[in-house]
This record gives structure tokens, C-alpha cells and sequence, in this order.
């Protein structure tokens, strides 16, 4: 009977008149019951049931996401304060950043090997394993050595995580709910982002290792993980693309909630003997050779992974990874006002996910997308605006520190004096709230966090700010407010839709493959922008980077207006279909309209 439940290769039954072309289609070797496709043709297909054991089974792998986005937030706030206790300098605190996504991006890699050989469960709960392993390091960190070494093991755990769980999802899901089930994994990415900026904020107060609870902490989602996935089933494509055809049936009963799933293992035992015939007849390539090898492939995984390229190079984890320095940068000086905004924005971010969840089954992942990404342009013009009006209404510099006889003295505006990283802005609010200052040289070159000399010679100047990497300014508040509108922008399409989307375009056999380089491409590219975000703000200037994700913005718009096909309601064989037809029109509007499960 068919269920409406099916996922992979699943018939499409909207147009009754041909169930027997379908049937006679689709399984050649079944024996088809006159009076079941007679019922089909005078009441329709049975409607999809939705059980408990799903949502379980999401929540629990969706853990992997939380560790993802707490560790995206937690480092925001914790660099503030861990720079100061290993007196890290700028390529120090990106080194921390960016160990843990340098760890991910090889793991992700490596991650279709071992989903491929030990299945989607197993690869999960080492991944769960590996990052309570982590966890526990960062906590215990008592040099830059351990903590490096923590962040590393961290990001193996991640990259695993990544990749494996939308796919493992993906294929357990019921077509009707398959998007909204892997979007809820990113929910859980912006809720894990969310509760650490908490964390921050609360452990910002505790001076003495209150970073080391903000990194630790992670280890407590991760042991519940690797416990509850010992009693979550294996993916029934795994399983049946194993051999294990009885377990697969087991599998796909329990979560269905009906024995009645005989259509569906079938069709996934045709799949499967069609991948191995595919497979005879291309010899010994490996997976990866035939994907890029394959025209339709080949096409999926350009898509797959302009997604997560462009999710990146549009500057998110600028915004995750250094929100508190952003807002720092844009002229807050308190760390722990810094830190709570940053708290505030990620909320943003958590909120409207749930947005993106409610939409991708309506309005369909395409729309979703690029209506998220022309508020992400509009938001990111609004940020580089607001950093050039600052950096060109700075605070003039009015007084000189006696002995100072470096060339901080020779500057003239504070925008100029903290550009140079040997200078630092030491300033004071006058009784008609004006700001006086002057540009003097930082304490050492290691150590930026007071002043050489003068009133702001004190870690915590009394009475003086000491601003090395921000300027006081009006339109600070344009840099808290853009980061929320980017947020409430990104959160809906741009954040959700790469995982959703590429746990789809796949064959089976391309699958682990296929969501592997994926995965691999946003940790590269989450790599490069992190690895470059400070550098490029003191080079390029502040609104000059933001002008920079300006238009790689508009250059994302244009690619998946043309290259992206809609997938919502489709069967993931209908989708494959999609990517079989030219370039020209894969992303048109009339391959939306192949076999559509609405």
C-alpha cells in the first residue's frame, strides 16, 4: 500500500489515471493488487502519517547542531577575555578561532568515508565522543598549547557533526516533513548560538576562568548525545544499502508508526541493485570520480556547494564568531555591555529560524532563499554605512601625553590612531558630553589592553576609556541594529536552506559524497573568512569589508536565481531529475513542476 510516507525514488500517485504506468514503471517485478489500486483510484493516497518517534529522532540528532552553534557563540564572548589571560595578539585570536574550523573542514571531508562504511549512527556518536573529549580540554586549558589542542578536537567533532546529521535525517524523514525536520536542525544551530551568548554574558562577570566554564559547558550536550544515540536506529538507506534489507524494514516501521511499508523497501531495494549495476558497469572509480563524472551530479554538487560557499563569503561567522568585537569596534566600550548585545543579536538569529521552519514547506526553499538574501544585501549596506559614517564623523585627537615620542603623537583622529596597531585612543567625556582624547602607543605589542603611558597606564583606567580597536561614536547604534536586521534576514533562508537543500539533491549512492564536499566547502570557506575577518577590517577598513560582502551578496543573488531548481514536495528522485536537464534550465520555472508532493 502505498503510504505517503516514501523519500527516496517514491511514486508519484497525483495523477491516478496512470497508477498502472507508475506501478508498471517503477517496479517491474511487483504483482499489483487490483483492488488496492482501485481503492488508490476512487480515494486518493493514503494521507502521510507523522509519528513521535520522528521528532525524537530529530531533536536527538539535532543535538549535533546545538554543539555546532554553541561553539559558533560561545567563542564571541570568550576571546574577549581569554586574549587577555594568554595576551593574545590579533593573529593569536584568530588562531583560536580558526584551529577548530581548519579541524572541521578535514573531518567533514573524511566524514563520507566513514558514513559510507560504519553508517550515519556511528559517525554520529563519534562525533558526540570526540567533542565531549574537547570539551573537557578547553575547560582544563592551562596554556595556548591546550587550548589550541581543545579547539582542534573540538572542530573534528563539528565537521562530523555537520555533515552527517541532515543527511541522516533527511533519509529517515517522510517527504512531507523532510524539510522542516533538517530546518530544525539549524534551529537548533541558532538555539545552541543563542544559549552561549548567554553563557558568555553570565560568565563575563566571573574575572578569573570564567572562559573556561563558556568552553567546558559544551561538553554537557554532547554526553547526551552520544548516550541517546546508542538507542536511535541506523538510516534505513544505509541499512538496505548494506544488504540489510530485514533490518531496514524494522527501521522504516518504527518510524513510519505502520508495518505498511512494503512500497518503500521496495523501491529502495530497485535503487540500491540499480546503484550496484551502475557501479559494475563504471568498474573500480571511486565515488567521488563518478560524481563529478556524472552530469547530473556533477551539477548537484556545483549547487550544493555554491550554497554553502556563498552562506559563507556573505559574512555570518563574522557576525557569529566576532559579534562582541563588532560592537566593540562600532564604539561600545564596555566588554560586558559588548558581550550582552551580542546576546541580543543572537536571539534575533534563534527567533527567526523558527520563521524558516514555519516557511520552507509553504513558500518552498527557493523563495525562502533569495527572499532572505535581498533583506541579508540590504542589512550588510545598512552595517557598512554605519562603519563609514563613524569612520568619517571620528572624534578629533586634541591632546598629547607628555613623552610619548612615538608616531601615535603625529595623528590627528581617532580613526587613524587606532588603524595603527601600536596606538591606542585614551579619552574622557567633557561636562558637555564631547569626547577628549589622545593618541597614544599601546603598553607592548603583545599586550594592547592599556595605554605606555598617561592616564590610561592601567588595565582599568579610572575616569579614561582606553578604545584600541573602536572609536566613540553617535552611530554606534547603526552596528547594533545592523547586526539584528542581518540576523533576522539570514536566520529564515540563508542559514537553514544550504543544509536542507543538500541533504536532497543526492542520489543515494552520491549521498555521504555529495554532502561531504558540501559540508567541506562551508568550513573552508567559514575558514577563510574567519582566518581574514580582523586582518581585513585594519586593512580594507571596517565598511570596506562589510562593502566587500556587499557585493558578493549580490553575486550569490544572481547564482541561485539561475542555477537553483525548487525542491519542496518533491521526491528525492524527482529531484535528482531536476539535475538532469542543461544548466539553461535547471533553476527555470518549468522544472518546478516535475512529479510535485504538495
Amino acid at each position: 500500500m502505498y503510504t505517503g510516507d516514501t523519500d527516496i525514488d517514491e511514486m508519484s500517485l497525483e495523477d491516478t489515471s496512470e497508477t498502472t504506468n507508475l506501478v508498471g514503471r517503477y517496479h517491474p517485478n511487483m504483482d499489483v493488487d487490483d483492488e488496492k489500486l482501485a481503492k488508490c483510484s476512487s480515494d486518493g493516497p493514503e494521507q502521510p502519517k507523522t509519528t513521535f518517534f520522528i521528532w525524537i529522532l530529530a531533536i536527538f540528532s539535532a543535538i549535533g547542531g546545538f554543539l555546532f552553534g554553541y561553539d559558533t557563540g560561545v567563542v564571541s564572548g570568550a576571546m574577549l577575555l581569554v586574549k587577555n589571560d594568554f595576551t593574545l595578539t590579533s593573529v593569536g585570536e584568530e588562531v583560536v578561532v580558526s584551529v577548530t574550523i581548519g579541524s572541521a573542514f578535514v573531518a567533514a571531508l573524511c566524514g563520507g568515508v566513514l558514513n559510507d562504511k560504519f553508517g550515519r549512527k556511528s559517525t554520529t556518536i563519534l562525533a558526540s565522543f570526540v567533542f565531549t573529549v574537547g570539551g573537557v580540554i578547553l575547560g582544563a586549558a592551562q596554556n595556548f598549547a591546550m587550548l589550541v589542542t581543545g579547539r582542534l578536537i573540538l572542530g573534528i567533532g563539528i565537521g562530523l557533526a555537520s555533515m552527517t546529521v541532515p543527511m541522516y535525517i533527511a533519509e529517515c524523514a517522510p517527504s512531507h516533513l523532510r524539510g522542516r525536520l533538517v530546518t530544525v536542525n539549524v534551529l537548533f544551530i541558532t538555539g545552541g548560538q543563542f544559549v552561549a551568548s548567554v553563557m558568555d554574558g553570565a560568565f563575563s562577570y566571573v574575572k578569573k576562568d570564567g572562559w573556561r566554564y563558556m568552553f567546558g559547558l559544551a561538553a554537557v550536550p554532547s554526553f547526551v548525545q552520544m548516550i541517546g544515540f546508542i538507542f536511535l536506529p541506523e538510516s534505513p538507506r544505509w541499512l538496505m544499502k548494506k544488504g540489510y534489507e530485514e533490518k531496514a524494514y524494522s527501521v522504516l516501521a518504527s518510524i513510519r508508526g505502520t508495518k505498511n511499508v512494503d512500497e518503500e523497501v521496495k523501491v529502495l531495494r530497485r535503487v540500491c541493485n540499480e546503484d550496484e549495476e551502475i557501479k559494475q558497469q563504471q568498474g573500480d572509480r571511486s565515488t567521488i570520480v563518478r560524481l563529478l563524472t556524472t552530469p547530473s551530479t556533477r551539477r548537484a554538487v556545483t549547487v550544493g556547494c555554491g550554497l554553502q560557499l556563498f552562506q559563507q563569503l556573505t559574512g555570518i561567522n563574522t557576525i557569529m564568531y566576532y559579534s562582541a568585537s563588532v560592537i566593540k569596534m562600532s564604539g561600545i566600550s564596555d566588554k560586558h555591555e559588548a558581550i550582552w548585545l551580542s546576546a541580543a543579536t543572537s536571539s534575533c538569529n534563534f527567533i527567526f529560524t523558527i520563521v524558516g521552519v514555519w516557511l520552507v514547506e509553504r513558500i518552498g526553499r527557493k523563495k525562502l532563499l533569495l527572499g532572505s538574501l535581498v533583506g541579508v544585501i540590504l542589512s550588510l549596506t545598512f552595517l557598512a554605512i554605519g562603519f563609514q559614517l563613524a569612520a568619517f564623523n571620528s572624534p578629533p585627537v586634541i591632546l598629547t601625553e607628555r613623552g610619548d615620542n612615538s608616531s601615535c603623537s603625529s595623528f590627528r583622529w581617532c580613526e587613524a590612531c587606532i588603524e595603527d596597531l601600536s596606538c591606542g585612543f585614551c579619552y574622557n567625556y567633557t561636562s558637555n558630553n564631547t569626547v577628549e582624547g589622545s593618541c597614544v602607543s599601546t603598553f607592548s605589542s603583545s599586550d594592547t589592553s592599556h595605554a605606555a603611558l598617561g592616564p590610561c597606564n592601567e588595565t582599568e583606567p579610572k575616569g579614561h576609556i582606553w578604545a584600541d580597536n573602536f572609536c566613540p561614536t553617535f552611530y554606534a547604534w547603526m552596528s547594533t541594529l545592523g547586526l539584528a536586521l542581518y540576523l533576522m534576514f539570514f536566520a529564515p533562508g540563508m542559514g537553514p536552506m544550504p543544509w536542507t537543500i543538500n541533504s536532497e539533491i543526492y542520489p543515494l549512492w552520491a549521498r555521504s559524497t555529495g554532502n561531504s564536499l558540501s559540508a567541506a566547502t562551508n568550513w573552508i570557506c567559514n575558514l577563510l573568512v574567519s582566518m581574514t575577518f580582523l586582518t581585513m577590517t585594519e586593512t580594507l577598513t571596517k565598511y570596506g569589508t562589510y562593502w566587500l560582502f556587499v557585493v558578493i551578496a549580490v553575486l550569490a543573488l544572481i547564482f541561485f536565481i539561475v542555477f537553483l531548481p525548487e525542491t519542496k514536495g518533491k521526491s528525492l528522485e524527482d529531484v535528482e531529475r531536476l539535475f538532469s536537464q542543461p544548466w539553461c534550465s535547471c533553476g527555470s520555472r518549468d522544472s518546478f513542476n516535475v512529479n510535485s508532493h504538495d
